[in-house]
């Protein structure tokens, strides 16, 4: 019929909305020889080529001037309301810098139907909620859209220093408050230096680039699989609202490790013997330090309810659901 095909997530391929005929390319198809490609994270940082930046010439961005997410979409799909928190107050966004183009992501997988069950389950099993809430949080407000995400890989050799607590126990004696002569175990500590090293490698350790969606409830609905991810294509977002980035690589790498160098003192403090230990000290050399900037597909409920405004979050590929609400 000439109208502009969408990706269906329940027959995993492009399909028109209107006579619901199938289009003859398949994403999947186009782009089953491509390779997923680790980037180089220290070259990046210094210097990212051109070729990595840049969405289509016919993509453009809005900024939503109450929750400031950044939506991306091809021209003729410029929606009036914001996809995240349901705002009309949009505005043109005007990039100072084009953005590192993602290369790959996961496709939406579960259908739109059974978001909608999944919601309804949800409002049924809500304990102390208003009795209202299924009105107010309307299903019909759902939205699917694209979320930016970093990934980094990274292996950390880690060198350890520690005081190793041993516990032992003596004997005492002491006088009751009935004046009967008692004894009791009295624990001590024996401390004594100890000293070691691992090796840890990350693999895909996941950062959101958003800020349309609560961090808090992005990291309840992970994983997103990234064993799963496929070289990204036009036609895996056609139809759907992708979310440009606004936590940038080097504040992402920046917060990946953090949280690595965490995990690896939370390691090493494992590796520490004796029954306790204190002054830990952990020095870590890394290397093998990549990125991947990549999509991940969400379900997206916002309402309001009262004076305050709510989500729920979808994993549009593992179904994971987490959420905010009234009680």
């Amino acid at each position: 019929c000439g109208a502009e095909t969408t990706w269906d997530p329940s027959t995993k391929t492009l399909v028109c909305a209107y006579c619901a005929t199938p289009a003859s390319e398949h994403p999947e198809a186009l782009v089953q020889q491509d390779t997923i490609r680790e980037h180089d994270l220290a070259e990046a940082l210094e210097r990212l080529p051109d070729s990595a930046r840049g969405w289509s010439p016919k993509a453009s961005s809005v900024r939503c001037q109450s929750c400031n997410a950044i939506s991306v979409f091809e021209a003729e799909h410029a929606g009036k309301r914001c996809d995240f928190c349901g705002s009309s107050a949009l505005v043109p966004y005007q990039e100072l810098q084009q953005s590192i183009r993602p290369e790959s992501l996961l496709p939406l997988r579960i259908a739109e139907s059974q978001i909608r069950e999944s919601i309804r389950k949800w409002y049924s099993e809500r304990w102390f909620a208003p009795s209202n809430l299924g009105q107010q949080a309307l299903t019909d407000t759902v939205h699917g859209v694209y979320l930016p995400y970093w990934t980094f890989d990274a292996h950390a050799a880690a060198h350890w220093t520690a005081l190793s607590g041993y516990y032992y126990y003596t004997t005492e004696s002491y006088t009751d408050s009935n004046g009967r002569s008692q004894t009791r175990q009295v624990r001590h500590t024996r401390w004594v230096p100890s000293s070691g090293s691992l090796a840890h490698f990350f693999d895909d350790e996941l950062v959101p680039g958003s800020k349309g969606v609560k961090s808090d409830l992005l990291r309840k609905i992970e994983p997103f699989p990234t064993a799963e991810l496929v070289p990204y294509h036009d036609g895996f977002v056609a139809g759907w609202t992708v979310e440009r980035y606004q936590i940038d690589l080097v504040g992402a790498a920046t917060a990946a490790r953090q949280d690595m160098a965490d995990q690896v003192r939370s390691l090493c403090a494992r590796e520490v013997p004796g029954d306790t230990h204190m002054n830990l000290q952990v020095s870590i050399q890394w290397s093998a330090q990549t990125f991947k900037h990549i999509l991940v597909p969400v379900w997206l409920l916002t309402y309001d309810y009262g004076r305050k405004s709510y989500q729920v979050v979808i994993n549009g590929y593992t179904g994971n659901i987490a959420e905010e609400r009234p009680y």
